[in-house]
């Protein structure tokens, strides 16, 4: 997406001004991401806004699994008989403020995607667990399915 560059999270990113309108994601970018990364955790990314080097967005991946039998009859009858299926978490995704309806928070998901795709771990599914019904209708619209039996937990093949 033009106008931004995504990165790993490091000291000279600005994460003091950040606000996205949930004070949850706000507090977790500001106090504990630095702290989940240097534990191995979760890694996070943040898309930087051009020319002015602000942090416009960010997301964490981690590694997870989810149980075979919780998937969709069709997504797992293609799938070997294990009982779990390596995934990549979506932890936390959250778009400042100034910089939503722009089609970053997408493009994020994107790069996500395509960073769980390049990665020498492998992961299957790509799982997101969505805060509300507008974030669970902004995954359904890029591509994700509800599993059956948790309808905020969505999955989308990486």
């Amino acid at each position: 997406m033009s106008g931004y560059r995504i990165e790993r999270l490091s000291n000279h990113h600005n994460r003091k001004a950040f606000r996205c309108g949930s004070e949850p994601l706000d507090l977790y970018f500001r106090q504990r991401a630095t702290q989940d990364e240097q534990r191995r955790i979760a890694l996070c990314f943040v898309a930087v806004a051009e020319p002015d080097d602000t942090v416009a967005g960010f997301y964490t991946l981690a590694a997870t699994s989810i149980a075979l039998d919780g998937l969709p009859v069709e997504r797992a009858r293609r799938l070997p008989r294990y009982p779990s299926v390596p995934a990549v978490l979506l932890g936390r995704l959250a778009v400042a403020s100034t910089h939503q309806g722009k089609g970053l928070g997408g493009a994020l998901v994107a790069d996500a995607l395509l960073r769980a795709a390049q990665s020498e771990i492998v992961g299957h599914l790509m799982v997101v667990d969505a805060q509300d019904e507008v974030a669970k209708r902004f995954y359904v619209h890029l591509g994700f399915e509800v599993l059956p039996e948790d309808d905020r937990r969505l999955v989308r093949r990486i």
